[in-house]
């Protein structure tokens, strides 16, 4: 086990392989040796130094993955800061309730993502942003937020320039900082991932230094990472997926990193063609993606060989192809969750290929696991589905700012309880097969019902509604709002899509509305949401026939 800091496990790299590579982007003149990535980050920890960040604070950043990102991470590691990752798709109310509850001190952004203004969206929500001297915001509804740094060319008012940190780090003396370095412990707190929660509201999941370095180092390991593999980084940093089973991995190898700001297939594929990458992460839906495309067979894959799929279902037939066409013959799985650091299991690079492409794999190393009855609480014996539980170093420190939810999440016996439905055989390979809550999985993206339907109980048009996830053979799963009107009140399906599409990301946007006159009902009362996903999943299955029907 790794008992140090992401800080100084840089260091450590650094001073071990200073002129290998560390981190090259294809598409932007940035590349930086491991010495040259460290000194950068060292300067940009000082910089946060000087505009008053100190060790605890938290520090949110809302950009895809661009090198700021990636010195942003370990410059705030060096100095004790917690980070706050905020997803990408995020509007107004979602990053309005992030900033809130995580009392986020800095914020570090781009200038918007795909048609989303992240500029008109926080000074929506800090109406004095623009006439605040930078460092020295004072809006009521974010209390601890001071200052706001902006990662581009251009000039926003009110905004802190990122590369000022580096001349502003200089007043901070060397002795100084290193004194805040060696005061840290790997069992601090060190990074903030928000979940989408079961009440309605995410929440946000603590992970240590140890957490997520030991966790990167078991996935490094079981994709037998070096210092002469090269990671094409193509997933979300803001998801533990690029975090820890991209950035941790690699650290912790001292692999090299090739970042793709965010996923294009031609991008991707030309970034592993030319920097000759050994490894690519990735959802299913981004391997089909590139698979699919037209201009596959322009590029050489011939470097590749192995890799995560993970996110979301992986289908066997979809493994093949990529093993097959990508010569990804090494290619792994992982499964875990963000309360886990992530990955709790995952396949091996050695492992049987019946094993790697129908299980997800066997219990990460010094990781716990067991199938429970999610009735009973006993273990089931061997094959029997229940739900999965695991205990170990993995597991988060707990929900900030609460302790309830974190209770229920993690029993007195420290077993975290995932709500998936598993089973393991006598090799110790486990198999998921199901979920007991009502997660929905959409492309890799996490979507908790509840979230959706509160919001959706805000129209003044809708008197109840039930989110439910249907099968998508592009997606693993699909949104479908089953929506009940008031009386006298008129709705369209796209008026639906459109409310739900000012105001929260866009994975959560119901692909399919349906008006009902009621629900299902136990006799107690309570909806029976399985019986709307049975009956959603036949009408959307006779749609997709029609489809087919209709294209021949």
């Amino acid at each position: 086990m790794i008992n140090r800091t992401v800080g100084s496990m840089l260091d450590s790299v650094a001073e071990k392989f200073p002129d290998r590579e560390a981190v090259k982007y294809n598409d932007r003149p940035y590349r930086r040796t491991w010495n040259e990535f460290r000194d950068e980050c060292d300067r940009a920890a000082k910089g946060l130094l000087a505009i008053g960040i100190k060790k605890g604070d938290h520090v949110a950043i809302w950009a895809t993955n661009v090198p700021e990102w990636l010195i942003t991470l370990f410059a705030a590691a060096k100095i004790g800061a917690v980070l706050v990752t905020v997803n990408t798709n995020y509007k107004k109310v979602e990053l309005e309730y992030l900033l809130q509850q995580s009392d986020t001190k800095a914020l570090v952004m781009i200038g918007g993502f795909k048609g989303n203004d992240y500029i008109q969206t926080i000074n929506g929500l800090c109406p004095t942003l623009k006439t605040s001297k930078p460092g020295h915001l004072s809006e009521p509804d974010f209390p601890f937020l001071e200052t706001v740094i902006y990662v581009g060319e251009e000039t926003v008012p009110g905004t802190l320039p990122f590369s000022d940190l580096y001349h502003l780090g200089e007043s901070i003396d060397d002795s100084e900082y290193h004194k805040i370095e060696a005061s840290l412990d790997p069992q601090d707190v060190i990074n903030m991932q928000y979940t989408s929660g079961t009440t309605g509201f995410p929440k946000g999941v603590m992970l240590t230094h140890y957490n997520i370095l030991n966790n990167g180092k078991g996935i490094g390991d079981c994709m037998k990472f070096t210092e002469n593999d090269k990671l094409c980084l193509t997933v979300p940093l803001f998801h533990c997926f690029g975090l820890v089973l991209g950035v941790m991995a690699c650290l912790t190898h001292a692999t090299s990193m090739v970042p793709v700001e965010y996923f294009r297939p031609t991008l991707v594929m030309k970034a592993i063609d030319e920097e000759k990458c050994t490894a690519v992460h990735g959802v299913p839906t981004m391997f089909i993606a590139m698979l699919e495309h037209q201009d596959f067979p322009k590029y050489n894959f011939s470097t590749l060989r192995t890799g995560i799929m993970a996110g979301s279902p992986c289908p066997e037939k979809m493994m093949r192809r990529v093993m097959d066409e990508m010569g990804m013959h090494e290619i792994t799985i992982t499964y875990g969750e963000t309360e886990a650091s992530p990955a709790c299991t995952m396949t091996k690079t050695d492992d049987p290929l019946e094993a790697r492409i129908s299980t997800v794999g066997k219990l990460m190393p010094y990781v716990e696991g067991k199938i429970i009855d999610p009735e009973t609480g006993k273990t089931q014996p061997l094959n029997v589905p229940g739900e999965f539980c695991a205990r170990g170093y993995n597991i988060m420190k707990g929900y900030y700012k609460m302790p309830e939810e974190t209770a229920k999440a993690i029993d007195s016996d420290g077993w975290l309880h995932s709500g998936d439905i598993a089973a393991v055989d006598e090799n110790g390979y486990y198999r998921i097969t199901g979920r007991i809550k009502d997660m929905i999985i959409r492309g890799g993206e996490n979507i908790y019902p509840k979230e959706i339907e509160e919001f959706l109980y805000t129209n003044p048009a809708i008197q109840d509604v039930q989110v439910i996830g249907v099968p998508s053979e592009e997606y693993g799963e699909e949104i479908m709002a089953c929506v009940i009107l008031k009386k006298g009140a008129n709705l369209t399906e796209d008026e639906v899509r459109d409310f739900v599409s000012a105001n929260l990301a866009r994975h959560k946007i119901p692909k399919y509305v349906k008006f009902m006159d009621s629900f299902p009902i136990t006799a107690s009362g309570k909806i029976k949401k399985y019986k709307l996903r049975e009956m959603a999943a036949k009408e959307v299955a006779a749609l997709g026939e029609e489809e087919v029907h209709r294209k021949k």
